[in-house]
């Protein structure tokens, strides 16, 4: 049984992805916080730094957010096309230039937000990326045939301007996805108009969906039984979102006048996300430390002894340490790059086994994840992206 519950206080809201009592995701907003990941904004070149090949704009927030060169360039399968190593971001930018940009990461104590002019407009099933001519499919969507139709229907019935990747809730439909693009397409309009007004303010040009919002839509096609709420106005909204949504007609909606965590007993897993080591049921654990660089994900027997076989005994760790890391990854939202060093398996098959269970528990996750698989140093190499700030998240 899934269900999303958030409980809202004068500090904060609490959100809460339950299945059958279990928590997959938490999130924290701070009430009139500072999120801007995902906004797009009307800025004013302030500063260029030849040397580092990238640009300060200011969009009206208290620190000026940084845009790099390749943010800037057009957008382009990097696959099929080479960069333009010559072109140098003075001969793109110029000060107090009007520039439109999307915030990519937001700002924390020692740096402001990260920016880019790749804008992209999420959808349930497609994401808008204006500008571009690529087309393409969630990894997630493995069927050859369904690629291939879903690239197609797509380019019938997008703009030559624009090109979009599709996400796996696109498996199946066709009705929904050429609403949906038409939507998008129409909402782009909008930003550009609004941008290209004869001012020269920074402005806030659209604000993207709250991490509620785009949780329920997000897993709206995967059978929520019910969302809870003991706030009256989120109440009001989550009942819209239930209207423009067909998958939602069997989700109950209700609002309770409690502390929603304290009735479903939740505070004590939330007290856990930020533990460093997690134990396994088989006695092992696993230890996650993250850094400015990347997260380290350490795979320890601890007190599991296993059989006198020991390539049996390393597996067997290994093999819940993967199902752990998978869930803890999505429970943290971590994001970037992630190096897991799991305990050495001499077999090679047991290394694309464990590959193999660790790519099958990823697709639980909505989230976008790239597994690189095994180094040369049997390092296991992934990266993921965070769904909301690190900065909101406890």
């Amino acid at each position: 049984m899934l269900e999303i519950l958030t409980n809202k206080n004068q500090e904060k809201t609490k959100i809460a992805l339950v299945e059958n009592g279990n928590l997959l995701e938490y999130y924290e907003e701070i009430e009139n916080g500072e999120r801007k990941e995902g906004n797009i904004y009307s800025g004013i070149v302030k500063d260029i730094v030849n040397g580092m090949e990238a640009a300060f704009v200011d969009i009206g927030a208290e620190k000026n957010t940084f845009i790099h060169l390749k943010d800037i360039l057009p957008k382009a399968d990097e696959t099929k096309q080479k960069k333009d190593k010559d072109i140098k971001i003075k001969d793109i930018l110029k000060l107090n230039q009007k520039i439109l940009v999307q915030v990519k990461k937001d700002s924390n104590d020692k740096k402001g937000a990260r920016v880019s002019s790749h804008i992209s407009l999420p959808g349930k099933y497609v994401v808008l990326m204006p500008n571009t001519d690529i087309i393409t499919v969630s990894q997630k969507i493995t069927n050859e045939k369904e690629q291939e139709r879903l690239k197609r229907l797509v380019k019938e019935n997008i703009t030559k301007e624009n090109g979009c990747v599709i996400r796996t809730a696109a498996v199946k439909k066709e009705k929904e996805i050429i609403e949906e693009l038409k939507k998008l397409e129409e909402k782009w309009e909008k930003i550009e108009n609004k941008f290209n007004e004869n001012d020269k303010e920074t402005k806030l040009i659209y604000k993207t969906a709250t991490i509620l919002e785009k949780m329920i839509i997000d897993l709206a096609d995967k059978n929520i039984e019910k969302i809870v709420t003991n706030d009256k106005e989120e109440y009001e909204k989550i009942l819209k979102i239930k209207e423009e949504n067909k998958e939602l007609e069997n989700t109950k909606i209700e609002l309770e006048n409690k502390n929603i965590f304290d009735k479903y007993d939740l505070e004590q897993q939330i007290s856990k996300i930020n533990n460093r080591k997690i134990w396994l049921k088989c006695g092992g654990f696993i230890t996650i430390d993250k850094t400015e660089a990347l997260t380290a994900i350490d795979v320890n027997s601890g007190k599991f002894t296993g059989t006198k076989d020991l390539e049996k005994t390393v597996y067997k760790v290994n093999e819940e340490a993967t199902i752990e890391i998978a869930k803890q990854l999505r429970l943290k939202d971590i994001g970037g790059i992630i190096i897991i060093d799991y305990i050495d398996m001499q077999k090679e098959e047991n290394k694309q086994k464990i590959q193999k269970l660790l790519e099958e528990n990823l697709k639980k996750d909505r989230s976008k994840t790239q597994l690189e698989g095994f180094t040369r140093l049997d390092l296991m190499e992934m990266t993921r992206k965070h769904i909301c700030s690190h900065k909101e998240q406890k």
